[in-house]
């Protein structure tokens, strides 16, 4: 009995929640609706990171960058979709490209307005929404936001300035790029990719060049919050801060790496981006025991033993919008 009741909860994990493919949307469906828990009235659509990818692989194997998160917010009565933006470009080319596929939500849901959820590099994309188009933005959530930049950025781009390997470096990340579309089953040109122009927005510098133009929710104070609500806008963060959280998961190493070599010089950070740097609006929760891929449950849900579960964080904002009638 107890055999069959462990297959039947497997069963349900593996086929419950489904993605329906739409241009480079992906809606989240559910084969059932366990409840209404996370029933927004507007529709949430996410925002990868650099080096992003809505899906790895095919559907019956293959890696979600927002691992479970989407299906889950479908069992529990969302409408959410998953976005497709260029994984290395500067923060206004992928800003433009989001904006151009919240446009197709609204045109496929009938929604007047939408609930933004941005990751790393996503919360640009989030934020560059926001100001262009305030009237159809319900709410903006950025995750491990880059919303004062990061050290990493800046160290990177200023090592690869002094030892004129910049051309060399955007060819070869450029090429990663289109690895990425190719594993996605994409023509690998799809969208366009600019390393340089990735790096630069992404650094203290470029990003306070778009913090120049793109002020909602922006830190009122060094490493303090935002407004909580601004142009009718409600707004959010939550972030983690730790680079290593489970020797089990080989990203982990990566993380340390970066921290060591770069991102501990601004402080507490999760890896890549520091603490203060993700900041914006109302902080939700600044200490989460988890790293810059933790935050979105990538690499298919590795995290601390006893860290909190990312995707249950994500229903628990879901659910504070629906309260809020958002």
């Amino acid at each position: 009995m107890k055999i069959r009741t462990h297959f039947i909860t497997l069963c349900c994990v593996l086929f419950a929640g489904q993605y329906v493919q739409a241009s480079n949307l992906q809606q989240a469906e559910s084969r059932f609706v366990v409840s209404n828990y996370a029933k927004t009235q507007y529709p949430i659509v996410f925002a990868h990171g650099m080096v992003g990818f809505n899906r790895i692989g095919f559907d019956a194997l293959g890696m979600d960058y927002w691992y479970q998160i989407l299906p889950d917010l479908a069992r529990n009565g969302s409408t959410a979709f998953a976005t497709r933006i260029s994984p290395f470009n500067s923060s206004e080319i992928r800003g433009e490209q989001y904006v151009e596929q919240l446009k197709e939500v609204m045109a496929i849901t009938g929604a007047k307005k939408l609930n933004l959820i941005g990751h790393s590099h996503g919360a640009h994309s989030v934020r560059y929404a926001a100001g262009v188009m305030p009237q159809h933005v319900a709410s903006v959530m950025t995750v491990g936001g880059a919303n004062q930049g990061t050290i990493v950025a800046s160290d990177v781009m200023r090592l690869a300035n002094q030892t004129g390997t910049s051309e060399l470096l955007n060819t070869l990340i450029s090429s990663f790029g289109n690895v990425i579309m190719w594993a996605q089953g994409l023509d690998s040109q799809a969208f366009p990719h600019n390393a340089l122009a990735a790096g630069h927005s992404t650094s203290i510098e470029g990003t306070a060049e778009f913090n120049q133009r793109f002020k909602l929710g922006l830190s009122l104070s060094p490493c303090g919050e935002g407004k909580y609500k601004d142009q009718d806008i409600a707004l959010y963060s939550m972030t983690g801060n730790q680079p290593v959280t489970n020797p089990l998961d080989v990203s982990d190493a990566a993380m340390k790496a970066l921290d060591l070599l770069s991102a501990s010089k601004a402080g507490a950070n999760d890896g890549i981006v520091s603490v203060c740097s993700a900041k914006f609006g109302k902080t939700i929760r600044d200490d989460y025991p988890w790293n810059h891929l933790d935050e979105i449950n990538l690499l298919f849900g590795i995290k601390g033993t006893f860290a909190p579960d990312p995707v249950a964080a994500y229903r628990q904002h879901a659910n504070r919008l629906k309260l809020q009638g958002l």
